[in-house]
């Protein structure tokens, strides 16, 4: 379009402001990009489509990792479950799979994160965050009558990976090569947490790098379609960055694992195409686009150009989706089925490999049967009836897509070379410079909320007397828990001690031996019926207590 048209446009486009002001003072994304009333071919004049699209399946992989993307296969649709006991866990994920969900996501009670077993803390706090997990005994009742090597697994599991090491060790009682076992460790990201989740920092960081590396080095070796790391740029995301800022914090710490994997002595390209990660996805619905389309071609750039990787899977950004629990709302909780069925849009749009769409109740407390069973719909429907995954990156090409593609990108690139000056994401962060930025971001976002200037629905605008009511909140059973924290000790008395003894003196032995590896340890000592409590003490004596950066 030539110029001097869009000119005479503008023109007319001025004029018209004066009778119909515009509605807001500025627009811009949640990054604070700015947004002009229109985008043309202009805006993309130096734009090269090879270079900066290419086709599905080709470098840089903006449009897509696979060929036929979901006109050949949907999405992962992976729910998190976690309640109660592990006999409430395998009665609930066998309903979620009946009505759709095609993957696992297991999330451990809060006592797990924290690295205590059941009967070591009160009583009142279990089974309401999550199921109750301290031996793999629990894992076997969790798990039971579901095919280990039939479905994707996700396991939110912390070093040093007791739940993945109980899949391990159950796949091998049943006769399963851990060959066939295809999941993530989704929560293998240490330093995501230290950075925005203070509860699952269970050792000093050093201590959680060689237990991550270990966890690694075994997963190369040994489980081919497995993902030992996953990335996580979801826990900066609602901890307050914006996505522009959780997308360069994802790829920076992205970069710190590359390169210490490799200084560990793994070729990149034998661990790299089993790298995963996991985003947010906020209600800012072309931003998000925009931002999975951006952080394939800056993945792809970085392990050809920064690492030298030369297969092609090295280079394959695979990512896992969550909407945004923190913009669901606890006023009008119904109106949060509409926003998690938008931000699970722009997944979709964006290319996303698997997504949780979040229960409009999960502002309040553990999402209801109820609830739960509208989001795996909410996929359903969308997968189904709309059309939408019908055709591959139906947003190629947009004027304002790509010019939005090309403005993330810029700005993510300014942020990883700051944080390289700084030594690398693992310093950036002990510094807290990370953090300051992201409580910055947060504490803006915030203001513009309170001020009005940022609509939240139900909240500071269209607010309404009466609250729907919504569905009666999960009571947790006072039996089952108990049943839960008397297995654990009678596992204790039952067990061969002898047995015990000697695998959690081989773990501590394995910790203080560098040239051997810490998971297998880990491993032998869940088959010897230790508990994970147990595991993570016996660490603590050798890599320390962790503790969060208080900034």
């Amino acid at each position: 379009m030539r110029k001097g048209k869009i000119d005479k446009w503008m023109e007319g486009y001025r004029e018209s402001l004066e009778k119909r002001p515009e509605r807001k003072k500025v627009f811009t994304t949640r990054s604070g990009i700015p947004i002009k009333p229109i985008y043309t071919s202009e805006d993309l004049n130096d734009f090269d489509d090879e270079k900066k699209l290419g086709l599905p399946s080709e470098y840089p992989y903006t449009r897509g990792i696979y060929p036929s993307m979901y006109r050949g296969r949907i999405w992962t649709k992976r729910l998190l479950v976690g309640l109660q006991s592990p006999e409430t866990f395998n009665i609930r994920q066998k309903d979620m799979l009946r009505t759709g969900q095609n993957g696992i996501n297991f999330v451990p009670c809060n006592s797990y994160f924290r690295g205590y077993d059941s009967d070591t803390v009160d009583k009142v706090l279990l089974g309401r965050c999550g199921t109750t997990v301290d031996s793999l005994k629990d894992m076997e009742i969790a798990f039971d009558g579901i095919p280990l090597d039939k479905v994707s697994l996700a396991m939110n599991d912390f070093g040093p990976y007791m739940m993945v090491a109980s899949l391990i060790a159950m796949a091998e009682e049943g006769g399963i090569p851990i060959s066939r076992l295809q999941g993530t460790t989704n929560q293998s990201d240490f330093i995501s947490h230290y950075i925005s989740c203070n509860q699952p920092i269970r050792f000093e960081l050093d201590g959680h790098l060689r237990i991550l590396t270990d966890h690694v080095k075994y997963c190369t070796e040994h489980m081919p379609k497995w993902h030992p790391i996953s990335v996580v740029g979801q826990h900066m995301q609602q901890a307050g960055a914006n996505p522009v800022q959780a997308l360069a914090f994802t790829l920076s710490t992205g970069i710190f694992y590359v390169d210490t994997f490799i200084k560990a002595g793994l070729d990149v390209d034998d661990f790299a195409p089993r790298f995963s990660f996991f985003f947010d996805i906020s209600g800012d619905l072309f931003e998000e686009v925009a931002k999975f389309r951006a952080a394939r071609r800056m993945w792809a750039s970085i392990m050809r150009n920064r690492f030298g990787a030369k297969n092609p899977q090295s280079c394959l950004l695979k990512f896992h989706a969550q909407t945004s629990g923190t913009e669901l709302t606890q006023q009008q909780p119904l109106n949060n089925i509409v926003r998690s069925s938008l931000h699970t849009l722009s997944a979709i749009l964006g290319g996303a490999q698997s997504i949780h769409t979040d229960a409009f109740d999960e502002p309040l407390w553990i999402p209801s049967e109820k609830s739960q069973r509208v989001a795996i719909m909410t996929q359903n429907i969308i997968a189904e009836e709309t059309g939408v995954a019908d055709v591959i990156d139906p947003m190629g090409g947009s004027y304002f897509v790509e010019s939005l593609t090309n403005e993330v990108e810029k700005r993510a690139w300014d942020y990883i070379n700051t944080i390289d000056k700084k030594g690398g994401m693992f310093e950036a962060a002990k510094e807290g410079f990370v953090q300051r930025e992201i409580a910055d971001s947060s504490f803006g976002y915030q203001k513009e909320v309170d001020g009005g200037n940022r609509t939240v629905v139900g909240l500071n605008k269209y607010t309404v007397e009466d609250q729907e009511e919504a569905p009666e909140q999960l009571k947790v059973d006072k039996e089952l828990i108990e049943r839960q924290i008397n297995r654990t000790k009678s596992l204790r008395e039952k067990r061969n001690q002898k047995k015990a003894d000697n695998a959690m003196k081989d773990l501590r032995n394995a910790a203080l031996d560098p040239g051997r590896n810490l998971f297998e340890a880990v491993i032998d000592a869940v088959k010897a019926d230790v508990t994970h409590g147990e595991i993570v003490r016996k660490l603590r004596d050798v890599y320390g207590f962790g503790r969060p950066l208080l900034t």
